[in-house]
């Protein structure tokens, strides 16, 4: 569950333990939506800079960083394929470019 259904459970005073306790929403028999009852809120409040703060650092906190030694591996990963790419650009552009001088000069 996210922190922003978190929230909003909260607000509607539901419990927050295994699913227990959560309210199904009510439904009007022959209404002409049957659909949930809407309740008026004030609107959604905001969260102040300081907890702000405090999620993203809990949500880096559970970021999978990576290794020096894993870090230097992508790297050079991406470098070499970077260079594979360029130099198979370079190849298909040169071949096309002297293709079709060849078939204009004849």
């Amino acid at each position: 569950m996210n922190r922003e259904i978190k929230r909003m459970t909260e607000r509607r005073g539901r419990t927050m333990t295994d699913g227990a306790g959560l309210e199904t929403e009510a439904f009007e028999i022959g209404a002409a939506g049957a659909g949930p009852r809407e309740t008026k809120t004030a609107g959604p409040r905001r969260t102040t800079p300081v907890q702000f703060a405090r999620e993203i650092r809990d949500e880096l906190r559970q970021v999978a960083w990576p290794t020096r030694a894993e870090m230097v591996t992508y790297s050079l990963v991406v470098f070499f394929t970077l260079l594979l790419m360029i130099a198979l650009i370079y190849v298909l552009n040169y071949a096309f470019g002297h293709g079709v001088v060849y078939m204009f000069e004849k």
